[in-house]
């Protein structure tokens, strides 16, 4: 089946018809500035629902609780808040993470169970509770993009830029929108990382289907991007689907699953290279493709191992042409490698063919080093798979993000 997918200039998580969202300013973020920090996402009717979650094995409470009530694959809202994550808070935590529920079913006029949330920021304090009572009466809800806009600003934490997508796809039977809001700059890690993202769509799934579209997507974009190493325990995905286009509803064997999940797989990709992009004090992106491996398995793996290097990250910062590292990064991923197979090109300029080092001109490498998107290419020549993974630099504002971040 022939599909067309088109960008929406300014998309975002309410470009998808039937859905709409507000934010305000509650007082949870500790800023000399106020700053949104508390919002809601709200769908006209109730929504087939999946999600995916951290890989920690201790997880927030607002993550628990998401995974409780997704068992039934059904949700109407999803509430959020920056500024902290209700993470290492025990039984308080859950009660915690209940009241906003609840709180929020109230102003909406619907049951705290089709209420979901999602809370981000500093670990091991309890939410101010007061400020998120008051700040909910406060929220107005809007339909089209304006409330989406807000709403991803609410849940920045580290975050310098917003990022949002959302994308029309039109096929031989159905016309449908995909749109999604994802913040997260520090924490981030293959098995995702300190994120939140939240998509819609209009087209009618079912629910096995949206399980498995969402998965895949997520494999191949928020679990293969790398800042520095280390994960959370409140990272979450969720997409909402209303049905609202009024197609027939998509299973794993309709024709129009393959352009479903290539436009889901477009939104995800596109959020997580931002995610990437704007990594805490990064200056460059750092794409690193692996074709020729022996499995997905071993590709994955190996582009995340160059990508998270900190020696490869930091000669991309500063420009130096080091390109061993690159190989000694994907030589201790624990795949099947050859080293007389291997070949290797940076920025578009080859460094290694079949395992042998090429001369090259070093002040040309040092300039493709000096653009803000890094593109590194490895191939293995052992077999057909492939993979890519996105990162960043590491930069001396890393440091200082992070050794002041509660300061």
């Amino acid at each position: 089946m022939k599909a067309k997918i088109e960008s929406i200039p300014g998309g975002t998580v309410t470009s998808t018809p039937g859905f709409c969202a507000g934010a305000t300013c509650a007082g949870i973020k500790k800023t000399n500035q106020p700053r949104l920090d508390l919002g809601i996402l709200f769908a006209e009717v109730p929504c087939v629902t999946a999600g995916v979650f951290t890989s920690n094995h201790i997880k927030s409470a607002p993550v628990v609780l998401c995974q409780q009530r997704l068992k039934k694959g059904r949700a109407i809202a999803l509430v959020a808040n920056s500024g902290c994550a209700n993470a290492y808070t025990g039984e308080q935590g859950m009660a915690d993470a209940e009241e906003m529920t609840a709180l929020t079913a109230r102003c909406l006029g619907v049951s705290p169970e089709d209420v979901l949330v999602a809370s981000t920021g500093v670990t091991g304090q309890t939410l101010p509770m007061p400020l998120i009572r008051a700040g909910l009466n406060q929220i107005v809800l809007t339909r089209g993009e304006d409330g989406g806009h807000d709403l991803v600003r609410a849940i920045m934490t580290t975050d310098t830029v917003p990022k949002e997508a959302a994308v029309k796809v039109t096929t031989d039977d159905s016309r449908f929108t995909i749109g999604g809001i994802t913040k997260g700059a520090g924490m981030i890690h293959p098995n995702m990382g300190t994120m939140l993202c939240f998509l819609t769509t209009d087209a009618a799934v079912t629910l096995e289907f949206l399980k498995e579209a969402l998965q895949k997507a997520a494999d191949i974009s928020f679990n293969m991007v790398t800042v520095d190493g280390d994960t959370s325990p409140s990272d979450t995905v969720i997409i909402m689907a209303n049905g609202q286009a009024g197609n027939q509803p998509i299973t794993p064997e309709s024709a129009s699953s393959a352009a479903f999940q290539q436009a889901l797989n477009q939104v995800c990709i596109h959020l997580a290279k931002a995610i990437a992009h704007d990594g805490e004090g990064a200056t460059k992106l750092i794409e690193v493709t692996v074709d020729g491996a022996t499995s997905l398995v071993d590709a994955r793996l190996v582009a995340r191992t160059v990508a998270g290097s900190s020696l490869v990250k930091t000669a991309i910062h500063g420009a130096d042409p080091n390109w061993g590292r690159v190989i000694a990064a994907m030589s201790r991923a624990g795949v099947e490698v050859v080293e007389n197979k291997i070949d290797l090109a940076i920025g578009g300029i080859s460094l290694v063919k079949g395992g042998r080092p090429l001369s090259f001109d070093e002040p040309s490498v040092v300039r493709a080093l000096k653009q803000s998107e890094i593109l590194i290419k490895l191939h293995l020549n052992l077999g057909t798979a492939s993979a890519t993974a996105w990162g960043c630099d590491l930069s001396e504002e890393y440091v200082k993000i992070n050794s002041e971040y509660m300061t």
